[in-house]
């Protein structure tokens, strides 16, 4: 997601240090405020993490293709997002990253697919070297985030005085 601040891919970007920043774009014709934060899930950041989930509205759960280890701490990390929400289920994406690395693949598409359908969440793998899907997970998290927020809480016919006066939301994605 690095490249989403920058507009192009940086090479020398430390993985290990918490990143966070704001995006705001145009999806389907609404605009959205997206506060990204990005942990590159290190057990560093693990006594904050639980601090985020409670705020976020939505999360890109991500690993690397190239990385076993990374794969097998995805459920871990829905699981505690669960948990954290007390809910069954919020709104989350499946991205399998690295997708330009398939010579260095230690976990396949199959695999992602089956963890996606297991969690019950959408998979998509992307690139953020080649620029591949970046953009498209996080406006289909928008998506989601969006319908999850319309399941729990249909809008009005004609809103209030002082529900128009409410300040909109906008999505924490990590």
């Amino acid at each position: 997601i690095q490249y989403m601040r920058e507009s192009y891919f940086v090479t020398d970007y430390d993985p290990t240090i918490e990143d966070s920043y704001t995006k705001q774009c145009v999806i389907d014709d609404r605009a959205a405020r997206l506060d990204i934060l990005d942990t590159a899930g290190q057990e560093e950041f693990g006594a904050m993490r639980e601090q985020y989930m409670r705020t976020g509205e939505g999360f890109l759960l991500v690993f690397s293709v190239t990385d076993r280890g990374s794969f097998e701490e995805i459920y871990k990390f829905q699981r505690q997002i669960l948990r954290v929400k007390d809910r069954d289920e919020f709104p989350m994406i499946l991205i399998g990253n690295k997708a330009d690395l398939d010579h260095q693949r230690q976990v396949t598409q199959e695999e992602g697919r089956q963890l996606a359908r297991q969690l019950k969440v959408t998979y998509m793998k992307a690139s953020a070297k080649i620029r591949m899907n970046v953009d498209q997970a996080f406006h289909e998290l928008v998506r989601v985030i969006r319908k999850f927020q319309e399941q729990e809480c249909p809008p009005s016919p004609e809103p209030t005085r002082k529900e128009k006066d409410k300040k909109g939301c906008h999505c924490v994605i990590f």
